[in-house]
């Protein structure tokens, strides 16, 4: 049990030096441990995913399947390390079968997950349980979720989020999606579309077409809605699309001003964003259901890339009041701001953590791009990447991962995406069918 802990204190679940509690009846049968965190992971837990057995003729195609996406998700985050089929010396054939521990503990397999999977008509179960192999013992009671055939993937997902969020102590990330620009052709005649995928790449939909440039998405804290903007028109101006419906509508057109770099507020009924007219711009915040507008900054500077705290208390945004764009945090009603990054460079595009507690950024300086993140007072910077092009950070749901935009050189280049651990580790692309910018991650769906 001491050395399944021990091992799990080498997992960096945090930004920097942190004390964590694992609870939960296999972690701790004396009361919660608090471990101390201080270091990045110095080696992946290993784990093992048998093939889900089926419960029936119909759920054999996806019972392997559903244990594949599972590992994948798992071992996907860097964190964790599978141990391979071959090297199994247990063959798990019926769910409820005991769990012959001494073998796992021979492959060195220090959590086990086993699953069912069974169909009737367009139904689909999928029944899990995870084990802490060294303690003999579950992590958590098992669980089940169902859903269509056609939905299987989510179904692994949900079975991925819940068995990461039981060895690690944080939230899940794996059942959502992202929207992103969908880019097409060279590099002097880009058609861009929206497009939405899983967070993983699978289930490509596009929600536009490449009639009008498009920019900026973003989910509503919902994840039924999508704010974006187009120059359908031939000016900047902010759309919202349902995201089920594939329905759209223009939030601002007023002619001649240019709106754009929209965001939702956590409440989901307001929307900030700038607004440039008469050769300045502030930033506003515009009510959805009427319409109404309220200006937040009134300065000579360019005031943009506005993003809520999760309370809805303050915004962040990008401001070259200084000279060169720098990070300023003010209150969401407006009024003083004070700025927060000091580095040498110059700053964009932030956005605040799930979490509340850091905000990503773009940072140019020395001819480099780097994808950063900060604390919300500017203190403890650290620097992600670095490329010739990175820009436009996005947070995962539990505020752990950040994906954003890689752009390479030349005439060439392509626009992509990838993502990176907030640690710093773990950096790799997000698979897409064409070149890909702009992400916006979804919170989990429901």
């Amino acid at each position: 049990m001491k050395t399944y802990l021990a091992r799990l204190a080498l997992i960096g679940l945090t930004f920097c030096g942190a004390v964590l509690a694992l609870n939960g009846s296999a972690l701790a049968q004396n009361g919660p441990l608090r471990i101390e965190i201080d270091q990045g992971v110095i080696e992946p837990l290993p784990y093992a995913v048998p093939d889900f057995i089926p419960d029936d003729p119909a759920a054999r195609e996806y019972a392997a399947q559903i244990a594949r996406v599972v590992a994948a998700d798992l071992s996907g985050t860097g964190l964790f390390r599978e141990v391979p089929a071959s090297a199994h010396i247990s063959k798990v054939s019926a769910f409820d079968d005991a769990v012959k521990f001494a073998d796992w503990k021979a492959v060195n397999a220090q959590a086990l997950i086993t699953g069912a999977v069974s169909v009737k008509g367009k139904r689909l179960t999928v029944r899990f349980r995870a084990y802490d192999v060294f303690s003999e013992g579950e992590l958590g009671g098992g669980l089940q979720f169902s859903g269509t055939t056609d939905g299987w993937r989510r179904m692994a997902h949900k079975v991925a989020d819940a068995v990461y969020s039981r060895i690690t102590g944080e939230g899940g990330y794996f059942d959502s999606r992202v929207v992103f620009v969908s880019e097409t052709g060279p590099k002097n005649d880009r058609r861009k579309r929206l497009a939405i995928m899983d967070y993983d790449g699978a289930n490509v939909q596009y929600l536009t077409n490449s009639d009008a440039i498009v920019l900026a998405p973003r989910f509503s804290p919902t994840g039924d809605r999508v704010l974006y903007t187009s120059y359908e028109t031939g000016f900047p101006q902010i759309h919202v699309l349902d995201v089920g419906k594939v329905q759209r509508r223009i939030l601002s057109a007023d002619d001649g001003i240019m709106s754009f770099a929209p965001r939702f507020a956590p409440d989901g009924r307001t929307v900030v964003y700038s607004q440039s007219q008469g050769g300045n711009t502030d930033i506003y915040t515009m009510d959805i259901a009427s319409g109404k507008r309220t200006r937040l900054t009134n300065a000579p500077s360019i005031e943009t890339a506005p993003s809520y705290s999760p309370d809805g208390s303050q915004i962040v945004f990008e401001s070259d009041r200084s000279g060169a764009p720098q990070l300023y945090v003010m209150p969401a009603a407006g009024g003083a701001a004070r700025r927060i990054s000091f580095g040498t460079g110059r700053y964009g595009t932030p956005v605040w953590s799930p979490r509340g507690d850091l905000i990503a950024f773009t940072k140019q300086s020395k001819g480099r791009f780097h994808i950063g993140v900060m604390r919300t007072d500017g203190s403890e910077e650290r620097l992600l990447t670095a490329s010739f092009l990175d820009e436009g950070p996005t947070w995962s749901p539990n505020g752990r991962v950040i994906m954003f935009t890689r752009e390479t050189q030349g005439a060439s280049g392509r626009a992509l995406l990838y993502s990176v651990d907030i640690t710093g580790r773990n950096l790799k692309p997000v698979r897409t069918p064409d070149g890909a910018s702009d992400p916006a991650w979804s919170p989990l769906q429901n």
